[in-house]
């Protein structure tokens, strides 16, 4: 088991789209937890990815996740799973980081192939359960099950900070602390 890192962790955001968001469940919860995290990425330099399944069916990326990734970083699928997307293939090779953070939706569909494909892979996958939803909490559920029986780490935004962080006392745990973890 390791700690993550956030010198060697990427975090994908999948698929949190107009079409969908709306009818995930806790979908407010689910999705003030990803702009958490992808506002502590962006404070520690952290890489992000996104993708956005089908988009002239499902809409964009909702505008206020959209405002915070830049362009360049999300790519169309119709994959299922982001590993398996040739466009997002590309997008993989040129990340050096061997942690993958993953938050969206669904957690039963495009978040589990994301993370069986990207473990197949070869990467260390974590699995946020508190930033990613699916329309029936049940699928969620059985999605964060599954992810951990086959070997995937399923943890918590807070974990996720504070193995980033290492340490307490600096200067940057104290603005982070202040900013995303109330």
């Amino acid at each position: 088991m390791r700690l993550m890192g956030a010198d060697k962790s990427f975090l994908l955001v999948v698929d949190a789209q107009e079409k969908l968001m709306p009818v995930v469940h806790a979908n407010e919860q689910v999705v003030a937890n990803i702009a958490r995290l992808l506002g502590v990425a962006m404070e520690l330099g952290v890489p992000i990815r996104a993708s956005e399944q089908y988009p002239k069916g499902l809409g964009r990326m909702i505008a206020p996740l959209r405002e915070l990734i830049p362009n360049a970083a999300i790519s169309e699928k119709i994959h299922f799973s982001y590993a398996e997307a040739p466009a997002c293939q590309a997008v993989l090779a040129q990340l050096e980081q061997p942690q993958a953070i993953i938050v969206g939706v669904e957690a039963h569909v495009c978040v589990l192939q994301s993370a069986i494909g990207l473990q197949q892979a070869g990467r260390d996958v974590f699995v946020v359960a508190d930033a990613v939803g699916s329309r029936n909490p049940r699928d969620a559920q059985l999605a964060l099950e599954r992810l951990q029986a086959g070997g995937v780490n399923v943890v918590s935004l807070e974990m996720v900070v504070f193995e980033w962080l290492q340490q307490a006392g600096t200067a940057e745990f104290k603005r982070i602390s202040r900013q995303y973890l109330r």
